[in-house]
């Protein structure tokens, strides 16, 4: 099996992985804040974590993955003034914050299932884990790299000589292009907020400086070191985390333990729509949900969303959710007729042909992930299979099932082919070869008749070539 080296964003380099505990890996990643429904740029970075996770399991690592939800303490332009994205929600829709975050977490949990993405071991909540973060907060301050003013709580940048290492950020250069507003309460003006006071504020806490919320930040760093250790692999989340959310995480946890906190540092690049930037004001902020409404299948969805390189950007459009859809069909066609090809013929010799591609895709499949998630590479091993499949005259039984498990276990790390299901009941199958005949006589209303008494009775039936056909449950 091959070697895996990802792109560490922390030393700009490529590394060969090694877990800091044999067969196992820790990861933890950026999640949502739960102020609005997240959107397919969003997805973008939380798939990559997903496909990394999957792909670990693949090479044989139990992974331990803990996602976070934001419901408190994010502001508006992610420094130290302004409204909290969650309360600006909560007063606009005229609804408690807490409700406000449990609708946008359904969102959230509604939009993951569809995307069939695999549930993370915990998703903690900040409102949940304020103590954790109190305490983080009194570390740093007894071990000098935090400082109180009034009720607020900073952070002394100053005091830790990697600040701006993982973003490339100077001190000077931060404070040349004068990036955030001066505050005169800061020593430094890149110095940022642990504990906020503000009597506006409306979710609020007690702590020993007074009632107030925690900083955006330090919640990050207080429930990784809860749920991961003081010490883990993997730190996921999209290039708009680097500064300052991760850089801040970085000082903080790292200022608080004295020690190396995360081994891999891995950020997603931006997702366009049609070559535009996406926001609010062009429209393009397209949900899961939404795009799903609009008639384009989840799983194509998600296809596309994995289916460049997490370090460039992707022009995401309709043509190429089309495009999707088509490439799955590729994979899903190659599966059944395969089985069919090899129905009666119940031989138990696998030729050493069928033996060789199989394992030729498994390893390229292998190997290109390996590669820092290189998965256009990967995605050309498997329809360099699924070409060879289609070329196999009278494959055995046998053939037919090492073939469908080689593409079932490659689809556990792509996640994108729909499920099975063996019990289809004989009136539907029945059904599905009369207007099979009735097709092949050229009987165009009887065809079309049978289709919708198909329909009508919850299965959809799928054109296939040759004449052939698959039928499934309804979605609805």
């Amino acid at each position: 099996m091959s070697q895996i080296q990802f792109y560490n964003t922390y030393s700009k380099q490529v590394e060969i992985f090694e877990p800091l505990e044999p067969g196992k890996v820790k990861l933890y990643s950026c999640g949502p804040t739960v102020y609005s429904h997240p959107h397919i740029g969003n997805f973008r970075s939380f798939l990559m974590a997903d496909l990394l996770k999957r792909f670990l399991e693949f090479k044989g690592y139990a992974v331990t993955h803990i996602m976070n939800i934001t419901d408190v303490g994010h502001l508006l332009d992610d420094a130290d003034e302004g409204a909290d994205k969650l309360e600006e929600a909560a007063r606009k829709e005229k609804k408690d914050p807490l409700e406000i975050a449990q609708f946008y977490i359904d969102s959230f949990s509604t939009a993951s299932e569809l995307l069939n993405m695999k549930p993370a071991d915990s998703y903690p909540r900040a409102t949940e884990h304020i103590d954790e973060m109190i305490a983080m907060v009194q570390v740093l301050i007894d071990k000098g790299h935090a400082y109180v003013v009034g009720h607020n709580v900073y952070y002394d940048v100053t005091t830790f000589k990697n600040y701006g290492k993982l973003s490339g950020n100077t001190l000077d250069d931060l404070n040349t292009g004068a990036r955030i507003e001066v505050n005169s309460e800061k020593k430094n003006p890149q110095d940022f907020a642990l504990w906020k006071h503000d009597p506006k504020h409306i979710q609020q806490w007690d702590s020993p400086w007074g009632r107030g919320f925690p900083g955006w930040h330090i919640e990050c760093s207080a429930m990784s070191v809860k749920y991961l250790g003081e010490q883990f692999d993997f730190h996921t989340g999209g290039e708009d985390n680097i500064f300052p959310h991760h850089e801040c995480e970085i000082a903080q946890t790292e200022g608080a333990t004295g020690k190396k906190w995360v081994n891999y540092w891995m950020h997603g690049r931006f997702l366009l729509f049609d070559g535009e930037k996406m926001s609010k004001s062009k429209g393009n902020l397209y949900t899961i949900q939404e795009l799903v409404e609009k008639g384009f299948k989840k799983n194509a969805i998600r296809y596309a969303l994995i289916a460049s390189h997490y370090r460039q950007n992707y022009n995401f459009t309709f043509n190429g959710l089309k495009a999707a859809e088509q490439a799955i069909d590729k994979i899903s066609q190659c599966v059944f007729t395969i089985k069919e090809k090899a129905k009666g013929n119940a031989d138990t010799a696998v030729r050493d042909e069928v033996s060789a591609f199989i394992e030729k895709a498994i390893n390229g499949f292998d190997e290109a992930l390996s590669d820092d998630l290189n998965i256009s590479k990967a995605l050309a091993a498997v329809f360099d299979l699924v070409k060879e499949v289609n070329k196999l005259n009278s494959p055995t039984a046998a053939e037919a099932t090492a073939i469908v498990a080689a593409i079932e276990r490659i689809d556990l790390v792509l996640g994108v082919l729909e499920e099975t299901d063996d019990s289809i009941p004989a009136e539907i199958t029945e059904l599905a070869e009369r207007r099979k005949q009735a097709k092949l006589s050229k009987d165009w209303a009887a065809a079309d008749a049978i289709r919708d008494e198909i329909t009508a009775k919850g299965f959809v039936l799928e054109d296939m070539p040759s004449h052939e056909y698959r039928i499934k449950k309804s979605d609805g």
